[in-house]
């Protein structure tokens, strides 16, 4: 039996998609740099994609790899590493992949990348087509060189399909971008946020997704992995009726968040080498940002994804249980 390779199969999207894919039949194994929770049945290779060796190792025998690898966030503290990881760490696994003759291989992205000022449409798609240089920061510039990395293997004959899951909600054992701003905003009476619209989207829908355009997606084409699009002020409303809190909202101008973003990344860089509330990358994607469409992934392959309430409901009533602080959010922005 040849088996199915998911590269960061130990992080959030990657811990839904591993039992999806057992649950069909395969035979899984993970590479990644922490072996995987609720591990039964899958084989495990301790490793980095930056490791030729290691990715070599996890490739023996395989037919089909979900790459999901990927540093996520918007701020490190040597802001190379994103394209290293990212971009490189793509390469070569794209590289190794296609040595040992994979017959398929699913390149996860980011709908990060699918904003840019010269976007003017009122809703995104897959069709939209945003330049490196419209990137807002590292972490972008770096995902988009790593889809360009996979667009040009599917266009050279390697069969390469394209995800981009927006911002998946749901159980975790650590705190996700997406659940510890909203976390963050639910511990506090005021609420300071710049009004943008989101796209969120339950984890395992984007894991039954990912399944979909491995089986179904065509060669070269991208799909969008999506929720329900809503803007924060909406979004903070709801959370606020579902946890019985009220709060004080209060929307900022985006010339003030550029500032604030910009003091914050400057404050983590400098002083305090942490992840910073927010980040001027965060901020340019939030001013970008659009409504995104399913309708090619519903269309093409099937794709239902279920209201996201359910998933809020479970962020809400796990804060609400909780007294423990939790600080600042990294970013708005999720990842693998």
């Amino acid at each position: 039996m040849t088996h199915t390779l998911v590269t960061g199969g130990s992080g959030f999207i990657g811990q839904h998609l591993v039992p999806v894919l057992q649950a069909r039949g395969r035979s899984v194994r993970v590479l990644d740099l922490r072996s995987p929770e609720a591990a039964a049945g899958v084989q495990f290779v301790k490793g980095s994609i930056l490791d030729p060796a290691a990715v070599s190792e996890a490739l023996d025998d395989v037919g089909e790899v979900y790459h999901l690898a990927g540093l996520p966030g918007m701020w490190v503290r040597d802001k190379n590493d994103f394209h290293a990881v990212n971009c490189r760490g793509t390469e070569i696994v794209l590289a190794a992949a296609r040595k040992r003759g994979v017959a398929r291989f699913l390149h996860c992205s980011t709908e990060s990348i699918l904003f840019g000022p010269s976007n003017r449409e009122p809703v995104v798609t897959e069709n939209v087509r945003t330049r490196l240089d419209e990137m807002p920061g590292a972490y972008t510039r770096s995902k988009m060189q790593a889809e360009q990395l996979a667009l040009r293997a599917a266009a050279s004959g390697f069969p390469v399909v394209i995800a981009n899951p927006t911002m998946p909600i749901g159980p975790h054992r650590n705190l996700t971008p997406p659940t510890a701003m909203l976390r963050y905003f639910l511990e506090r009476r005021f609420q300071f946020y710049v009004d943008f619209v989101l796209n969120l989207v339950d984890v395992r829908d984007v894991a039954a997704g990912l399944l979909l355009v491995m089986e179904r997606g065509q060669i070269g084409q991208r799909y969008i992995l999506g929720g329900e699009n809503i803007t924060l002020g909406k979004l903070l409303g709801l959370v606020s009726a579902l946890s019985g809190r009220n709060a004080l909202r209060i929307p900022l101008p985006a010339g003030f968040a550029r500032i604030a973003g910009a003091a914050m990344d400057l404050v983590a860089d400098r002083v305090t080498h942490r992840a910073p509330s927010a980040t001027v990358e965060g901020v340019r994607i939030a001013l970008h940002s659009r409504p995104l469409s399913n309708e090619k992934s519903c269309r093409e392959l099937g794709y239902a994804p279920r209201s996201i309430e359910p998933a809020l409901r479970d962020i809400v009533g796990s804060t609400v249980g909780s007294r423990q602080s939790f600080g600042a959010a990294a970013s708005y922005k999720s990842e693998f």
